[in-house]
């Protein structure tokens, strides 16, 4: 295969070359270029082709590899592995799965509510307020509402200390511009979410990953990294974790902000899946309030397309700066998505709707755990992404990369643990996601392909270069 195409791309991009090759080769993926399995031209080759040094190419093919989206042999060369996994959607079209989505409520009471007052909202608000740049953070309003929502998790909450953003993701963002600065590190757990491994990139940050295991972060491990480097933050996702669904335990949550307030270290808490769960330990922002960025939002159990998320900062000063960052960065949260938002919250269809989501995640969990828990798989009783450790399943083991590859032909939102890596060294595992565009029927069937590719590595023969299947598998 030729990669012409990528030359223009290259000499326009004002990001080093070597970090945006594993973008291009994502993209050919995902738009059907490449397929699982290719192979990839010799290094030496494709450096004479794009015009760049061979060291350049070697080191756009190791991030490559990390990302796991390709795989070398001796003898075979480079060859694609894929983690690009599409799902058909209700309405025809497609979408990119390997989202971590909740289910949809479309055929539930909730998600008729959802309507009802979404169509009110926009009958009811001039659409010219809607249209004007505003405040970063939100109005007054929003920010009281939000505040009032929070307060069932963290009781002290107060409008002048919670900002709105557009997403926990530019949250993140905001926070990490702020907090870690040159020559520092952001202190994370092992296995993180990918969209903070992104960011860091992005801004140059290196990330420091800390020992975990099945309570979460080790305390131990976060001391001496304290000891041992100038950090600039500790993030992390104490409840549903993602990708391993586990939940930080109290007394992890007790030690970890003993050493934060010792070494003066600021906490991100990004608590995006706990309120999915009835009941959680308290969030570390109650144990170091003074230190503790709480960030949640509606992404795990609204809508990831409303991009709204709220943030209390530890202090009324810290809240001024943090809204500064997220001027800087993102401007403000779109006043149709945060309006909406608020309109729901405040009518009490945003707590029915939690309630539904939390028993429709309880159903999936719980098949999860029927069809695949001999299979040695972490769930939360209330999560919608599952995590499944790959032990010797008798002789068809394989990668984890390799069976995401199996399972994208078939629709299954399969992550393999490479994504989630921040020390190079992931476990061989895979997260499942049981939401999106999933019924209850198409979650079984999922599922059941899933133990058919873990245990014989292997899923219904399907040609990728049929047309049909190619629009199916790829969401185009």
């Amino acid at each position: 295969m030729a990669f012409a195409h990528w030359v223009p791309r290259l000499r326009q991009s004002g990001l080093p070359a070597y970090q945006l090759i594993p973008d291009l080769l994502a993209e050919d993926l995902q738009r059907g270029r490449l397929a699982p399995r290719d192979r990839l031209p010799p290094l030496r080759l494709l450096a004479q082709q794009l015009g760049l040094n061979y060291t350049t190419v070697v080191r756009g093919f190791a991030e490559a590899r990390e990302r796991g989206l390709i795989a070398s042999r001796p003898g075979l060369g480079s060859y694609v592995r894929g983690s690009f996994i599409g799902l058909p959607l209700r309405a025809g079209t497609g979408a990119e799965m390997t989202m971590n989505m909740p289910p949809e409520l479309a055929d539930h009471p909730a998600g008729a509510r959802l309507q009802e007052e979404a169509a009110a909202y926009v009958s009811d608000t001039p659409i010219p307020d809607l249209m004007r740049y505003r405040d970063a953070g939100g109005s007054k309003r929003e920010r009281g509402v939000a505040a009032q929502w929070l307060r069932q998790w963290v009781g002290h909450a107060t409008a002048e200390r919670v900002l709105v953003a557009p997403g926990i993701h530019s949250v993140l963002l905001a926070l990490m511009s702020m907090l870690v600065k040159p020559g520092q590190s952001l202190a994370v757990e092992s296995l993180a979410y990918p969209g903070l491994k992104a960011i860091a990139a992005q801004l140059g940050t290196q990330l420091q990953p800390l020992q975990c295991d099945e309570e979460g972060i080790v305390p131990q491990s976060f001391e001496l990294l304290c000891k041992s480097a100038s950090i600039g933050a500790l993030y992390l996702c104490p409840n549903i974790h993602n990708p391993t669904t586990s939940t930080l335990s109290l007394g992890r949550r007790e030690q970890l902000t003993d050493i934060a307030s010792h070494h003066s270290i600021p906490i991100i808490e990004d608590d995006a899946y706990g309120m999915l769960a009835p009941a959680v330990p308290p969030p570390l922002a109650d144990f170091a309030p003074g230190l503790t960025y709480y960030v949640s939002g509606t992404s795990k159990w609204l809508g990831a397309g409303l991009r709204n998320a709220f943030v209390l900062a530890p202090s009324e000063a810290a809240t001024l700066r943090l809204a500064g960052a997220l001027r800087a960065t993102t401007v403000m949260a779109s006043p149709w998505t945060a309006g909406l938002v608020t309109r729901w919250l405040e009518s009490g269809v945003g707590a029915q709707v939690l309630d539904a989501m939390r028993a429709e995640c309880s159903w999936r969990s719980a098949q999860a755990r029927e069809l695949l828990g001999d299979l040695g798989l972490r769930t939360h009783p209330q999560g919608f992404h599952v995590w499944l450790p790959l032990q010797e399943h008798g002789a068809a083991a394989r990668a984890g990369a390799e069976i995401a590859s199996v399972l994208q032909h078939l629709g299954v939102a399969a992550v393999a643990s490479q994504a989630f890596s921040t020390d190079r060294m992931p476990p061989e595992a895979l997260r499942l996601c049981l939401g999106g565009a999933l019924t209850r029927e198409d979650c079984g069937r999922a599922l059941r392909a899933v133990r058919k590719a873990v245990l014989e590595g292997t899923g219904p023969a399907i040609d990728s270069r049929d047309p049909a299947m190619a629009h199916r598998s790829s969401g185009r």
